[in-house]
């Protein structure tokens, strides 16, 4: 019997990267195993991130984009070449990242998935009566009606009367679901005169372009108090329609404040909006379901076509899971193929935890977890093998429960031959990696180290920050306090709250616990957020440039540059890259970005400022013998004893810095540009800048995200230390430590969407681990060793 020596084809088993050294990582080489899943752990801002995405995810990409024409990649976004001396054994890279799905007012879970489009085929086949082709069911086609000369594109000439363009577009929202009213009252401050700020809308400064546009419009008196305008004036300042008129020697068309808030503000979706410009909105815009369809988006048309007594509209308003039985009720042969591909699809909804949402949902309310796990639908019953899929935190948003479901999704993915690459903290998904990579030791500067490589159960036996903290195990509280009060929620039933009653105690700390779509962010956010006193920390991202940086975004800067300017007698404008002090070369970037047409764009350091982003002549002015472009490279720790005493003391500056060193953001530096931050980074940016507001109660949405094992700890001390100062927290939550760390546990469910909605349980987490009724009962007395 003759043996066959291995093909040489398949020798090429491995990933390998030789001296990394994009964002933090310090010449690192590492060997990845192919049609394996790998895990990388590490503290936040360790350099995982760096290593999967930015180095290895981004070369692969940046190569099969050179595969396409000159042409085609004018369309393409350039990538550059990651900072890395070799690489080799790439194979294509599919990343299914947690960013949220285009927050567009017409983008709706069916439209994301294409569920929709399948969906309009089948009512333009099998709906009673029949009303036209797919597109008539389309809420984001209009209705059309033309009459007129119609050329072919032969030249044939053809005269049509009243040619009917299908389309299922309410003709009243235009496809929005919704119709706005404005609250005047919250636009302008009637005590004052144009000139003096009356207007009240965000980015409308007196003196401003946007303001001058109506100072200058010759239409009423800039310095009269609006409290004193004439019936004619006010209207023609709020709702006067488009007019041509001429500001500066410009022709310009003037219109109202009214319409051109409902322009600028009311186009856009509410969740993608900014923190100042969503709470304007929110004051001074009432929505409510459009009168015409009932908040369907769809035309009356559309609405009368039926398949088994059910419209379109009905059946994007059903939970998936409903919906799912629902497609495979119809035995129709004309249409099978439509049916398997559609009830397939609906399958793997359900499959992924998600048959508790509805086609019609808003893709812009979906939670980043939801958003990564509807991204992987598509790849699930893919043909294409031998790909690299890069996974960032595919757990956040799921609860112990569902976790398990995750991983056996990962395993399936690389059973079908793929590499599977995953960015992860938590220890179960640790669990089922065949190799793991640990960077480290520290974060930022101190981190970007390969720590361990090998099996789990290597890791567990070293001594780095991952191996010590993977079995942790938080213990229950032997005394949780005593709530001094409640907040009341009655009758609460948004979305699938089936009227609930609670009360919520305060000057204790609060866990909302439940399976993932249970109801917890609907009653929290739905029934808590908003009320007087009560900060909300939520899920949305930071929005910001590159020219964004922790001391811009903080407000720290401020501050910073007054010192600067007190102490030499200049102005404050001068220390700002983005004003005065701007180097002139690179404006302020430190970078200078040459186009090289159909290549690449290549950025190289300033040579004028040497990337220190300011002119030379004010570097020369010095606060505490620092200029300030070396305060800029100041990690927090290190800026936080600079500006705490002696002659560079800045009180306002050093409260900044504690609250991002007390959220563990030490070792972050001021000017590190927003755009390098990871996911669990930003969100402790952002605590640390709302923990300044003067609230009695703060919300935080699953600040465990993209928080290592070792951090959850410093976390839980924060959160202590809130409530010691007087403070109520409410925290929604999965990660068992918290939940065994809370003075109070409220757990919704049982199950997710209709099957949710219910407080299951109320209680000390003592209680609900020797109850052990619920789902969460059952995983957190499992964490805690009961």
């Amino acid at each position: 019997m003759s043996t066959h020596s291995p093909h040489i084809a398949d020798s090429h088993d491995r990933i390998r990267v030789l001296g990394a050294r994009e964002n933090n990582l310090r010449d690192v080489s590492v060997e990845i195993p192919k049609r394996r899943l790998t895990v990388f752990t590490g503290v936040s801002g360790s350099g995982k991130s760096s290593l999967a995405f930015d180095t290895i995810a981004a070369e692969s990409q940046r190569m099969i984009n050179e595969t396409y024409s000159a042409f085609l990649q004018g369309f393409m976004p350039t990538l550059a070449r990651p900072e890395v001396d070799f690489l080799d054994g790439l194979t294509t890279a599919i990343i299914v990242d947690q960013e949220r799905m285009a927050a567009n007012i017409r983008s709706t879970v069916g439209t994301v998935t294409d569920a929709n489009a399948i969906l309009r085929v089948l009512f333009s086949k099998l709906g009673e009566p029949y009303i036209g082709p797919p597109t008539a069911f389309a809420f984001n086609v209009p209705a059309r009606k033309a009459s007129g000369v119609m050329t072919s594109a032969t030249g044939e000439k053809t005269i049509v009367r009243d040619a009917i363009y299908h389309g299922g577009m309410c003709p009243n929202c235009e496809g929005r679901g919704q119709v706005s009213d404005l609250d005047v009252s919250q636009l302008l401050d009637q005590t004052k005169s144009l000139n003096e700020g009356a207007i009240l809308i965000p980015g409308y400064k007196a003196g401003g372009w946007s303001v001058r546009f109506y100072t200058e419009s010759g239409y009423f008196d800039p310095d009269k108090p609006i409290r004193d305008y004439t019936e004619t004036e006010l209207h023609d300042l709020l709702y006067r329609e488009a007019a041509k008129i001429k500001i500066g020697g410009t022709n310009m068309t003037y219109q109202g404040l009214v319409p051109q808030v409902q322009k600028s503000f009311l186009s856009k979706d509410r969740e993608a909006m900014q923190p100042h410009v969503r709470a304007f909105v929110d004051r001074a815009v009432t929505f409510k379901d459009c009168p015409d369809c009932g908040g369907t988006r769809l035309s009356e048309s559309a609405r009368s076509s039926k398949i088994n007594g059910l419209t379109i509209a009905d059946v994007g308003a059903m939970q998936i899971n409903d919906l799912a039985e629902w497609v495979r009720s119809l035995e129709e042969p004309s249409v099978a193929p439509l049916l398997r591909s559609l009830g397939g699809l609906l399958d793997s909804f359900v499959e992924l935890g998600l048959g508790y949402l509805s086609l019609e949902r808003p893709s812009g309310t979906l939670s980043g977890g939801e958003a990564q796990r509807i991204k992987l639908l598509k790849h699930l019953g893919s043909a294409l093998t031998d790909v690299t899929y890069v996974f960032d935190e595919p757990t956040i948003g799921l609860h112990p429960h569902d976790i398990q479901q995750m991983n056996d999704l990962l395993r399936r993915l690389r059973d079908k031959g793929n590499t599977v690459l995953v960015v992860e903290h938590k220890p179960e998904t640790i669990a089922i990696a065949d190799h793991v990579v640990d960077l480290g030791p520290g974060a930022g500067t101190e981190g970007g180290v390969i720590c361990y490589e090998g099996t789990v159960e290597g890791l567990r036996k070293t001594d780095t920050v991952t191996g010590r903290h993977l079995d942790d195990r938080a213990s229950l509280k032997a005394k949780p306090r005593k709530p001094g009060g409640a907040i009341e929620v009655r009758g609460a039933d948004l979305h699938n709250l089936q009227n609930v009653d609670v009360d919520i105690p305060l000057g204790v700390l609060v866990v909302v616990t439940g399976v993932a779509g249970s109801g917890k962010s609907s009653l929290i956010h739905g029934s808590v957020s908003g009320r007087d006193g009560i900060v909300t920390i939520d899920q949305s991202a930071i929005k910001g440039s590159r020219r964004s940086n922790p001391a811009t975004y903080t407000g720290m800067l401020e501050p910073i540059r007054k010192a600067f300017a007190k102490a030499n007698g200049v102005k404050p404008a001068l220390f700002s890259a983005n004003s005065e002090g701007a180097c002139p070369t690179c404006n302020g970037n430190g970078v200078v970005y040459t186009e090289l047409g159909f290549m690449e764009t290549v950025s190289t350091p300033c040579e004028d400022c040497g990337g220190k982003r300011f002119e030379p002549s004010v570097l020369e002015y010095k606060l505490g013998g620092k200029d300030i472009s070396q305060v800029l490279t100041m990690s927090v720790a290190e800026a936080e004893a600079f500006f705490g005493s002696g002659e560079s003391r800045t009180p306002a500056a050093h409260k900044v810095l504690d609250r991002l060193a007390s959220v563990g953001l030490g070792y972050l530096t001021l000017g590190q540009p927003l755009t390098t931050l990871s996911g669990g980074e930003r969100q402790r940016l952002k605590l640390a800048v709302q923990m300044g507001e003067n609230g009695n109660v703060y919300i935080l949405d699953e600040p465990t995200n993209g928080l290592h094992l070792a951090d959850v700890e410093q976390l839980l001390g924060l959160l202590d230390r809130l409530v010691d100062s007087g403070k109520s927290v409410i925290v929604i939550e999965h990660h068992q430590a918290v939940m065994a760390h809370a003075d109070w546990i409220i757990d919704l469910g049982p199950g997710a969407g209709h099957d949710g909605g219910r407080i299951v349980f109320e209680g000390t987490p003592a209680d609900l681990v020797a109850a052990q009724t619920t789902l969460t009962g059952e995983h957190l007395a499992a964490y805690v060793g009961t």
